[in-house]
This record gives C-alpha cells, sequence and structure tokens, in this order.
C-alpha cells in the first residue's frame, strides 16, 4: 500500500471549504498524486486554488506534464461538475492567467484576489500574497535567482530523502528546516506576514488566506488572523473550514501517520 493511500481517508468528508496553494504543476517537484488523493476525500462546497496553481515559469524553459498533473486537474474538474464552486486566485508563478481574471466558466472562476465569509461571520481576504512580497515586485531577477536557488534545495531533498527511506527514516525537509534556522529566511517570513495583516486591517478584513512562501500555518499577526495554506511540493498542506466555521491545516504527514497508526490496531485487534 502506497503512502497515498494510507493518507486518503476510507469515504468522503463533506466540508465547507477547501484552500490550497503552490501545487506548481509542471514541476518535478509537485507532489501531485498526494493532491489527487487527498482532493479525492472531501466533498467541499467551495474550493479556492490560491495561486501557483500551474507554474508557467518553469513550463516557459520546457514542458514536463506526467499523468498525475493531469489527474489533479481532472479532479478539480469533477468537483466543479458535480457542484463544487471552484475559485482559482492568480499567483506569481501563474500570472500568465491575469490577463483573464473576472473569467467565469460555469462554476469556475478566475479572480486575483476574493473574499471569504466564514460561517460564523469573518471576513477573509484571499490572495496569493506575491503583492507583498517586496523582492518579488521590485526586483524580478532576484525572484528569479531565489526561484532556481529553491529548486537546487529540492532536488537536495530528493537524494536525501531517498537515502534516508532506505535507512528507514521518515521524510525530511531540508528547505523547511533553512526557513526557521536562516536568520534572513526568518525575517522575509515576517516581514511578509507583517505586511499582508496591515493590509487586511486597512480594508476592514478579520483575516488573510495566502500562500507564496511555502509556509502553512495558522496565527494571529496583530489582531488579524494569518492562515497561510502552505503547498504541495514539500509539506503538503491545505486549510479546512468546518461547518461551525472552524478552519484547521491540513498536514499531509499528519494524516498519514494517523491511518497507519489506526490500521494498526485494526490488526492488532483481528490479531
Amino acid at each position: 500500500m502506497t503512502h497515498a493511500e494510507l493518507a486518503r481517508p476510507s469515504r468522503k468528508l463533506r466540508v465547507r471549504t477547501l484552500w490550497i496553494s503552490d501545487v506548481h504543476l509542471g514541476t518535478r517537484d509537485c507532489q501531485a498524486e498526494h493532491l489527487s488523493h487527498f482532493l479525492k476525500g472531501y466533498q467541499a462546497d467551495r474550493i479556492y486554488l490560491v495561486g501557483d496553481i500551474i507554474d508557467g515559469w518553469k513550463l516557459r524553459g520546457g514542458i514536463y506534464w506526467p499523468q498525475a498533473h493531469t489527474n489533479v486537474i481532472r479532479r478539480l474538474l469533477t468537483m466543479s461538475k458535480r457542484g463544487t464552486e471552484v475559485i482559482y486566485v492568480t499567483g506569481n508563478h501563474d500570472e500568465f492567467l491575469r490577463r483573464y481574471s473576472k473569467l467565469i466558466l460555469g462554476n469556475i472562476q478566475l479572480v486575483d484576489e476574493a473574499e471569504h465569509l466564514t460561517a460564523d461571520g469573518r471576513r477573509l481576504l484571499v490572495i496569493h500574497g506575491d503583492q507583498f512580497d517586496v523582492i518579488t515586485r521590485y526586483h524580478r531577477w532576484l525572484a528569479f535567482l531565489g526561484d532556481r536557488a529553491y529548486e537546487f534545495t529540492l532536488v537536495l531533498n530528493r537524494w536525501l530523502n531517498h537515502w534516508r527511506a532506505r535507512y528507514g527514516y521518515g521524510y525530511w525537509s531540508l528547505s523547511a528546516y533553512l526557513k526557521h534556522k536562516v536568520k534572513g529566511a526568518v525575517n522575509f517570513i515576517s516581514d511578509f506576514e507583517d505586511a499582508i495583516a496591515h493590509e487586511c486591517t486597512k480594508r476592514g478584513f478579520q483575516g488573510v488566506v495566502c500562500g507564496h512562501i511555502h509556509h502553512a500555518e495558522i496565527r494571529k499577526v496583530g489582531e488579524v488572523e494569518y492562515l497561510n495554506c502552505g503547498d504541495w511540493v514539500e509539506s503538503c498542506t491545505a486549510l479546512i473550514e468546518h461547518w461551525d466555521g472552524q478552519i484547521e491545516l491540513y498536514r499531509f504527514a499528519d494524516a498519514q501517520a494517523r491511518e497507519a497508526a489506526k490500521r494498526l490496531a485494526e490488526l492488532g485487534e483481528l490479531a
């Protein structure tokens, strides 16, 4: 049984809203199979795709598009066909779609930002977040350079975790470690969170759902509820709104561990 199969819920769970971001379809490090299994496990009234779903930057240099990436698109279209409202919020890696903002195709909308009202009445700004990244906005060449450096850490991740798996160790993210340990990266994340929270306060929102920095988190930044979807490249995370308005941070690794423990317990009862 694969890891993805272990992490899949046994039946569809009905929820109010799903948010996913930074899938980066079209790149080798996209965890498309895990995302497909995640989406199969939920029935949602609305799903927000919070930017960088398709990596237009990478596709300019050559096409990489395996069947697993097509399966993600098919899964989203199937959800839309069955009644889920799909709102695609553009990001910097799929900025080529921004020229088509406000496009509506059946249950699918393409926008640059959105407003979400939770079940308990909170107004949330839904935006990718690159607009609040000084490097992306004003130093584009540095953004491309940083993207290449990030790709290099992901290559190291692949090799490192290949050998960790061979020796029985679990997944460990080098890039996530660097984000927590390198002072410049920590300061960048903090500045990003402060900037986006300030914009929410100025515009009268109680919170923000964003992506961009591949760092999943739910926390208060001042009086603003800051919710970052994370990514489906290394951490495999998403946000889920339940029917009472509570928003949960989903982590694939945690779901995988819970399902494995449950199956071991079931086998123990049968023994």
